[in-house]
């Protein structure tokens, strides 16, 4: 038989296929650390991308947060100053009651019966004064129960020709005035 090495042949063929599988190897090694990048690159870009427009959104939210607390100032300064005009309208339409309250007092007062001191506190009215007769503190009492601005006359002291009584105020036209 003739001598024939088949054994370097075979050698180099595995040399060869060693060669290609280190080849494909570093290909692919080279290929998946590309693919890598290119996701890493990828992501992080939309990370960043998706970070501004969070930043962006916060600032508006904060420029509306302002405008918010600037609208719900302007709104109780509004509730205040609607208070205020209430109370000043209020005041104006009570304006002329005091002058009512007198002229219905000097009217109510009969001949003989003098006041010492009239004080107002709220709706009630305190009066002191000084007498004829019991009489007249009765007429006075009953004229002021009878008039439309006066209720509940309340005699509290009378002592010789010395009254103290109270009387509360009310306004005839009070429920149009809420309305």
């Amino acid at each position: 038989m003739a001598n024939i090495n088949l054994l370097p042949w075979r050698d180099e063929y595995r040399q060869e296929k060693k060669r290609e599988f280190f080849s494909v190897l570093l290909l692919l090694s080279v290929l998946a650390c590309l693919i890598a990048f290119v996701w890493y690159s990828y992501t992080t870009s939309t990370i960043n991308n998706q970070n501004q427009r969070n930043s962006l959104l916060q600032k508006e939210i904060a420029l509306l947060n302002e405008k918010v607390k600037d609208i719900e100032q302007l709104k109780k300064r509004r509730e205040e100053l609607e208070t205020r005009i209430r109370i000043i309208q209020n005041l104006q339409l009570k304006r002329p009651l005091v002058v009512r309250y007198f002229d219905e007092m000097v009217r109510a007062v009969p001949e003989g019966l003098y006041f010492n001191s009239l004080e107002r506190t709220s709706d009630d009215f305190s009066v002191k004064g000084i007498t004829e007769s019991n009489n007249r503190v009765s007429t006075l009492m009953r004229n002021l129960d009878r008039s439309e601005w006066f209720q509940a006359p309340n005699l509290k002291n009378v002592i010789a020709d010395e009254f103290e009584l109270s009387v509360k105020s009310v306004s005839p036209n009070e429920e149009k005035v809420e309305e």
